[in-house]
């Protein structure tokens, strides 16, 4: 690609942790300079989390600039000014209020720089809820979520930022939709995406099934299936592989492969009938797979067009054969200096994937390129 769709589009970008730094990683992937703000010193905490946040900065970190400006130093402060004069979006995640009083929001921003698109990535949006601190985990409780994801009376949260990740990525959208609607006013404005909100759009499916049938959904684990061979099941060699079979179609495949006379009853031929005798279907099904290695039941799925894989863990995904062959992992530097991978983003232009223009950034690594000038002439202002 000769130039990615949004060169030329200048991001300012204050966060931390997930959210924040998803919706900045997808503009910068598109194309667009994200500069992100890190406090002097050791730059943003995120670069410093142990445990489950320990991937947290290397995963939404590439293809940005990274400079150090001081909030609570009145000269950074005018500096950060005279970069957001030049910047077409701004994105914040931190407390409501927080850059308000240090004369970073909106309505001070906006005077200098009407055609500036500023963006608020926040636990919830207007409304009773809007100053609660809020989580994934916490808005994965609240909004029903984690009741369908774990067994009942056991609220599971899912086993990946899925909310901060996609109120992220709705903040992006957002920011493309402004940049289209600026083109029209001229104008920029105000967005707000919201991580309860997120939440709540991801239970909507249950929400309405409830709504139309008139009964509360049972949790996915113990919930009655829409189809009757939809499972994960044993194999012969020790391994987890998941099969689904749903459609009538593929039933009669499934049967044509396995050439078990068992799957032959009547009782079995449709997905409905199947569907409602689960309690029979399912053990029947797991006694003839038990008997196949799982690469010999891949092999049949694959063959015969059947939806199925075996259960991996996320970081088997370095050695999958097709993300290696598609372009699906970019090459990073880690923090520590070796040689990482990370998921692009699940997009194609004309067939490409984005790739990476800059690795990791290290702490205040662009201030000459991007503050120097702007220092410059801010003291010959003076």
């Amino acid at each position: 690609m000769t130039s990615l769709p949004l060169a030329g589009i200048r991001v300012v970008e204050f966060s931390h942790m997930v959210m924040g730094p998803t919706c900045g990683l997808v503009l910068a992937d598109l194309g667009a300079e994200v500069i992100k703000i890190e406090p002097p010193g050791k730059g943003d905490r995120t670069r410093y989390l142990t445990a489950s946040g320990t991937g947290f900065f290397p995963a939404f970190s590439r293809n940005k600039k990274s400079v150090q400006l001081d909030t609570e130093d009145e000269a950074d402060i005018e500096t950060l000014k005279r970069l957001i004069d030049t910047a077409d979006v701004v994105l914040e995640n931190f407390r409501p209020g927080g850059l308000e009083s240090k004369g970073l929001g909106y309505a001070a921003l906006s005077a200098r720089n009407p055609r500036l698109i500023y963006l608020s990535l926040k636990g919830y949006l207007p409304g009773p809820y809007e100053n609660r601190t809020a989580l994934d985990e916490v808005v994965q409780m609240q909004s029903g979520l984690a009741y369908m994801t774990g067994p009942p009376g056991r609220p599971l949260r899912a086993g990946a930022p899925v909310n901060d990740m996609m109120g992220g990525m709705f903040g992006a959208i957002a920011i493309l939709a402004a940049l289209r609607q600026r083109d029209v006013t001229g104008r920029g404005q105000h967005l707000q995406s919201g991580l309860f909100e997120n939440a709540a759009f991801l239970v909507s499916t249950a929400m309405l099934q409830q709504a139309m049938t008139g009964k509360d959904p049972t949790p996915m684990p113990a919930g009655r299936r829409a189809w009757g061979v939809y499972d994960v099941f044993d194999t012969r060699d020790g391994q987890q592989i998941f099969v689904g079979v749903v459609t009538d179609r593929q039933w009669e495949i499934f049967r044509r492969e396995l050439q078990e006379p068992a799957l032959e009853d009547p009782a079995y031929a449709t997905n409905t009938d199947r569907a409602s005798r689960r309690e029979t279907l399912i053990p029947l099904v797991q006694s003839l797979l038990v008997k196949h290695d799982v690469a010999a039941i891949e092999a049949m799925c694959e063959r015969a067009g059947l939806p199925f894989s075996r259960i991996a863990r996320p970081w088997d995904l370095f050695a999958d054969p097709h993300l290696l062959a598609s372009g699906g992992l970019l090459p990073v530097t880690l923090p520590d200096g070796r040689a990482g991978a990370v998921p692009a983003l699940p997009v194609t232009f004309d067939g490409a994937r984005l790739g990476v223009r800059h690795d990791l950034p290290k702490p205040g690594e662009h201030d000459e390129e991007i503050l120097g000038p702007l220092r410059a002439a801010r003291d010959a202002a003076e």
